[in-house]
């Protein structure tokens, strides 16, 4: 199973991106939890936000009112829409599924990069 992130970039201190993750097999999100994480340099992996395949989501609070999560579970992709961009959202950002109980798995991503500029 592969999962393919893009749509990260280059853009000014409050725009916005949008991140897509596609997952080479869609059937992987049934009981699962999809989530977006990130990675600045010198900092650990960090939770931005995640979705149940039921549609529950949690946020991380640095970007709770400007980030949103959705996932389209028939297509196998998950989504991180991002505005009010920050100097501090720079970072690499990678997306995973898991799934905690049988059959489990832990599949990620291979970043993609958003830099914001202030």
């Amino acid at each position: 199973v592969q999962l393919q992130a893009s749509g990260g970039g280059l853009v000014q201190a409050g725009g916005s991106l949008r991140l897509s993750c596609a997952a080479s097999e869609r059937s992987i999100f049934s009981g699962a939890v999809m989530g977006w994480y990130r990675q600045a340099p010198g900092k650990q992996r960090e939770l931005v936000a995640r979705i149940t395949s039921g549609g529950t989501t949690n946020y991380a609070d640095f970007v709770k009112g400007r980030f949103t999560i959705s996932a389209d579970n028939a297509k196998g992709t998950v989504y991180l829409e991002m505005e009010s961009l920050k100097s501090e959202d720079t970072a690499v950002y990678y997306c995973n599924v898991r799934r905690l109980f049988l059959p489990r798995y832990d599949y990620w991503g291979q970043g993609t990069q958003v830099t914001v500029s202030s």
